[in-house]
Parts: structure tokens; C-alpha cells; sequence
């Protein structure tokens, strides 16, 4: 063997020891189980905002309504049911890490695998069509998800799993605004959007925006913004105060939870920002209702 060609044989050998191997049967169990507790315990910050919106809601009808979202939310915890009848798209956001090998199949696969057995499990409602226009027969089983995969250093998994229903993300939209539209054209857009949407969404909603990269980009940049913890600020100054000053205008609109009047129509706006070309300014708004759902987990 020459020389050059031992070296490369070791080279492979190295890689191959470093890497870590993770069984594809606990990939799959860990997605069910993910896919069972979002659907029945609300997140622990989402409770307290709509606790705190609850102490701080002025208008009875509005209190009454945030206080059965609560209801709601320690029923679904406690009778391990559901606190929404729509289960949602799976949408799962993955961090995996480069020393990372799955035994038995790829993380696509087992994503797909986990999310039909936790769907099936659970008895969770079953939203997914196989085509969107024609056929539109249901697949069942709830797949496919939708995964968004990042490959990072490391040799770990880590697993956001965030089910959006259809109520909110039909109100979901996006606008190719000009540079010269400026702020001002930004908190206009994104205002009327949440406003407009009424309770189709369920409020008290949470808003997640994008501003900048690519027409596709942006969307994904909204969808991220909602895996913040509720209320946590931009690391940017100037875009956090944008969100306190959107937050302020969509509150003031009076729509109120359920859009049925009150003070409190948000409970966060999470603005994501990305550079742009120079000719375009892409904003996207992503809502997600009050039930904003979430869990995960990291191998």
C-alpha cells in the first residue's frame, strides 16, 4: 500500500472512531414522546404570559376568556388531552451534529416514523393531505413533517419540535416591501396583518417576524422568531424597541382574545433579522395562536 493511500486509510479510520452513533429506534421514540408532550402541557413561559396578561386585562369579557385559556391549558396537562383539537403540521427544527451518524436510517426517516407513532399514540388529529390543490385525501398518519435541518459542529442532536394549526397559519403573510418603505412601512405591514386576522388566529397571539435575506428566508426568520421565549427581547437594541413599539400598536387595536375586545391582542412580537439585498426589504409575519406549542429535546 502506498504511502499516500495508508494516510487516507487512517484519515477514514479516525473520522469513523470519532463518530457517534445513535441507535435510529431512539431517534423515533424520542420524536413520539416529543410529539405527545407538545400536544397536552403548554410551556411554561406561555403560561405566565397569559397569566400575566389575565392580572392585567381591564375588560371583563377579555378576562373571562384568558381565564378559560388557562382552564384549558391545566386540563390538557393534567388529563393528558390535547389543548387544542387541532394537533397541527409537525414542524420540527434540527440541530445536528456533524459527528453524528444515525444507525438504521437517515434523520429524515426517523423523524417521519416518530411523528406517525406519536400522532397515532396520542390520538392526536390527523391535518395532513398528500397533494394541496387536487386530491387533497389525508395521509393518516400526519407526516410528512416539515424539518428544518442545520448541520453544526458536534455529536449531539438537538430537537425543536413546534406544531402549528391551521387557524393561525392561514393568517400567516409576507410582502416584498421597497428599501424606502423604511420602518415605517415595516410596522404598518406587520400591524395590519395581526390586526386583520381578528380571532381567526385565537388570540392573545404571539408574532413572529422576519425581516431581511430572501423571499423564503424571511418566512423561515418569522417561523424561528416564535421559538423564543415568550417576551424575550431582540439581542439588538433597535430592533427591540421596534418589537415593544409594534406590541403597543397591535394592543391598542382593541381586538382583544379571541377578537372579541380587550387590551391584551399579543402577548410578544420576536422580530429575526438577516441581510438583505440591496434593492429588496422581505418582511414575513408568522402568528401562532395562544396554545403557541412546543417541545424538544437533544441526544
Amino acid at each position: 500500500m502506498s504511502e499516500k493511500l495508508q494516510l487516507n486509510v487512517e484519515k477514514m479510520r479516525s473520522f469513523a472512531e470519532s463518530l457517534r452513533v445513535i441507535p435510529f429506534d431512539e431517534v423515533v421514540e424520542m420524536v413520539r414522546l416529543c410529539c405527545l408532550a407538545a400536544a397536552t402541557q403548554l410551556p411554561e413561559d406561555v403560561l405566565e404570559s397569559l397569566q400575566d396578561a389575565y392580572q392585567k386585562e381591564t375588560k371583563p369579557l377579555a378576562r373571562e376568556l384568558l381565564s378559560q385559556c388557562l382552564e384549558n391549558a391545566r386540563i390538557a396537562r393534567e388529563e393528558n388531552m390535547p389543548i387544542c383539537q387541532d394537533t397541527g403540521f409537525a414542524v420540527f427544527f434540527v440541530e445536528m451534529g456533524s459527528s453524528v451518524q444515525i444507525d438504521g436510517g437517515t434523520i429524515y426517516e426517523a423523524i417521519s416514523e416518530g411523528t406517525r407513532q406519536g400522532y397515532r399514540d396520542g390520538f392526536l388529529r390527523k391535518s395532513i393531505v398528500t397533494d394541496p390543490l387536487f386530491k387533497r385525501k389525508n395521509t393518516t398518519d400526519n407526516t410528512p413533517p416539515i424539518i428544518h435541518l442545520n448541520l453544526v459542529p458536534g455529536d449531539k442532536i438537538n430537537v425543536i419540535l413546534a406544531p402549528k394549526g391551521g387557524g393561525s397559519e392561514n393568517m400567516s403573510a409576507l410582502k416584498m416591501l421597497k428599501p424606502s418603505d423604511g420602518k415605517a412601512g415595516v410596522v404598518d405591514f406587520v400591524v395590519n396583518t395581526v390586526v386583520n386576522a381578528g380571532g381567526n388566529p385565537c388570540p392573545p397571539v404571539i408574532v413572529g417576524v422576519g425581516i431581511g435575506g430572501t423571499f423564503e428566508q424571511a418566512a423561515l426568520l418569522a417561523k424561528k422568531a416564535l421559538l423564543r421565549k415568550v417576551g424575550t427581547p431582540s439581542r439588538e437594541s433597535e430592533y427591540a424597541e421596534l418589537e415593544q413599539e409594534i406590541l403597543q400598536k397591535i394592543n391598542a387595536s382593541g381586538v382583544g382574545p379571541q377578537g372579541l375586545g380587550g387590551d391584551t391582542t399579543a402577548l410578544a412580537v420576536h422580530i429575526n433579522n438577516h441581510p438583505c439585498h440591496i434593492a429588496s426589504l422581505p418582511v414575513a409575519v408568522n402568528i401562532n395562536c395562544h396554545a403557541a406549542r412546543h417541545a424538544g429535546f437533544e441526544l
